[in-house]
């Protein structure tokens, strides 16, 4: 039974010859002519992505990318123990990551929109989960690589080993000064890097590729060492950052029920709120549409964070009306834009309207007075298109009668529906 489930699961089953492999992996190293252009290309799609916070495009740019060539080909190099393969792909490597930092430096020092986004945020501050997704998603993409079939892993290998967002990021950080975001992103494109070579390795070394030179069994070790260390090396600050994130979040839900008991639910108005959880010690930052407290109160209320196991952490209460007030004013300005916006867009389709809208119950009363043989009227614009490049909109009147007015007589209900409306032309119809 268990030989049964071994051989099921064997990786031997479908393997692509191992020498079409070898060239396939050492003909995508190279970053010279096309690749570099592309490399380029992907990198400044990639950076506005990021730059309007836009996901969808941000993928594009991850599946354009040819930065995988290089990773792979070093993971190949070191499980084969082949030193020039190694040199080669960590060479080619070097050269996109420089490429890379360029052109995402110039795009973000020239573009206009200097705001940190969403997207950009979440490649500074790199935890064990992206350890964990670049290594299976690195072991997905070597296994593919290794098939007869290739299917359609490896689209899916790019996106979610992301190595194009973080150096995009990195060159953000550069481009504004921003040391912590230039060093965080480079911590997690390496992070990238490294596991996705580190799988690449273990792949080869289970598939038995052949070593293109003997190496003793020290050499061996001091490989398998090194690996082990660097290994360890990225793993502990990614622990650190993942346990870091998870403290932060476990605090911001004690923080926000303990703003629910103590305020929401009492029917107190928060019109402002800030929680910085970066400080030492923390801050809760909050100011009420009317409820004023005293010194005594804030006093207790801070006291009272202990019960929520809120550890560090100081509570705020801005009760100056001056600070409040600014603060409205801000949030007012903020969305100025896309109130003026809107306000303009309702007018014009009220002036629309109103240019569109005719009363015309009024207007029968008064065309009775002149033609009494006209029982009802509906008159509303119509649109005339004379030709596929020019249209004219024209007021149109139907009438009601039991006999058709005379030509005299349309003329004449002309005449003064065009001095009553300011109109210089009118049909009139009769209903049929």
């Amino acid at each position: 039974m268990l030989h049964k489930i071994l051989k099921f699961t064997d990786l031997h089953f479908g393997e692509e010859d191992k020498q079409k492999v070898l060239e396939t992996v050492k003909s995508n190293i190279s970053f010279r002519g096309s690749n570099l252009w592309i490399l380029a290309c992907a990198i400044v799609v990639a950076s506005i992505g990021l730059n309007v916070n836009s996901t969808a495009v941000i993928i594009g740019a991850m599946l354009i990318s040819p930065l995988m060539g290089p990773i792979i080909g070093a993971g190949f190099g070191l499980g084969m123990y082949d030193s020039e393969l190694v040199k080669k792909a960590l060479k080619n490597l070097l050269i996109a990551t420089i490429v890379s930092l360029v052109v995402s430096t110039t795009y973000f020092y020239l573009s206009p929109f200097k705001e940190t986004q969403s997207e950009l945020l979440a490649r500074t501050s790199p935890n064990i989960y992206d350890l964990l997704i670049a290594f299976f998603g690195g072991l997905v993409g070597v296994i593919a690589i290794t098939r007869v079939e290739k299917g359609n892993p490896i689209p899916g290998v790019a996106i979610a080993t992301a190595l194009m967002p973080p150096l995009c990021t990195a060159g953000y950080g550069l481009a504004i000064g921003n040391l912590k975001f230039f060093l965080g992103a480079l911590f997690l494109y390496t992070i990238n890097c490294v596991f996705i070579c580190i799988s690449t390795f273990l792949i080869v070394k289970y598939l038995k590729y052949p070593a293109v030179k003997q190496v003793n069994a020290k050499r061996q070790k001091q490989i398998k060492y090194g690996i082990s260390a660097l290994t360890l090396a990225l793993m502990l600050p990614s622990i650190f950052f993942a346990y870091t994130l998870f403290d932060e979040k476990k605090t911001s839900q004690k923080i926000n029920l303990f703003i629910e008991n103590e305020f929401t639910n009492k029917g107190y108005t928060i019109l402002y709120k800030n929680i910085n959880l970066k400080t030492s010690p923390k801050k809760i930052e909050l100011a009420f549409l009317r409820q004023k407290f005293n010194t005594n109160e804030i006093k207790s209320l801070n006291k009272s964070l202990n019960n929520y196991q809120i550890e560090n952490t100081e509570l705020h209460i801005k009760q100056d009306t001056i600070d409040i007030k600014k603060y409205i004013i801000d949030q007012i300005q903020s969305g100025k834009t896309n109130l003026d916006a809107k306000d303009i867009t309702i007018n014009q389709l009220k002036n629309e309207i109103a240019s569109n809208k005719y009363n015309n119950n009024e207007l029968l009363n008064e065309i009775k007075i002149i033609f009494p043989e006209v029982e009802n009227i509906s008159i509303s614009n119509h649109s005339f298109n004379k030709n596929p490049d020019s249209s004219y909109v024209r007021p149109v009147l139907i009438y009601e009668s039991k006999t058709h007015l005379s030509e005299a007589s349309k003329q004449k209900l002309k005449l003064w529906l065009q001095k009553r409306l300011s109109k210089e032309r009118i049909e009139i119809y009769k209903q049929e």
